[in-house]
């Protein structure tokens, strides 16, 4: 009875993989992102879609900040290699609202994972941010840290979007990565 409990077993979780073979997914559709942004000192630069707003500040830290869409996108910018955890951790506090306007706990997606960009350290956490009051319509906010240390410069990507449209929009999900990974040193 075991051995035909587990032979059933075993051919319905192989069902979903046979019933999608030979099927072809739709790839999704190249995102345009015509326009390109620099920080003052010109040393990081991104792409969005047209149709998004920029800001800059001068520093220290340099600050440019993109929006549209619904979605938020910061780069902070500084002279010199700041330690890499330390850095990863300030800017994890760079929120939409100050800090007194906020739950103080936040709800980790993954946390402080280390990698490498060309000769550049870095590490990249996401975790969701409770506010009190709505920022542009949304309490919580999905909010992704990437931090890159190295060549003399300390660099903050902190990308921000609603987490309904995060959870409910496939295309915004893909807009938020491909301006993120659009990143030039």
């Amino acid at each position: 009875m075991k051995d035909l409990m587990a032979a059933v077993l075993g051919c319905l979780l192989l069902l979903p993989t046979a019933v999608g073979a030979g099927k072809k997914k739709d790839a999704p559709a190249p995102i345009s992102l015509p326009s390109e942004h620099w920080n003052e000192s010109r040393t990081v630069g991104l792409r969005t879609p047209a149709e998004w707003t920029v800001r800059l500040e001068p520093g220290p830290p340099e600050v440019l900040e993109t929006r549209g869409d619904g979605l938020i996108v910061r780069v902070l910018r500084r002279e010199g290699e700041i330690g890499l955890d330390s850095l990863h951790v300030e800017c994890m506090l760079v929120r939409l609202a100050p800090p007194m306007d906020t739950f103080p706990q936040v709800d980790y997606e993954y946390d402080f994972l280390g990698g490498q960009m060309d000769e550049r350290r870095a590490l990249d956490s996401v975790f969701v941010v409770h506010y009190d009051a709505p920022v542009e319509g949304y309490r919580d906010w999905r909010q992704r840290n990437l931090t890159v240390v190295g060549e003399g410069e300390s660099v903050c990507v902190i990308a921000y979007a609603p987490v309904l449209v995060w959870k409910k929009s496939k295309p915004a999900r893909n807009l938020l990565t491909s301006v993120v990974e659009s990143i030039r040193f």
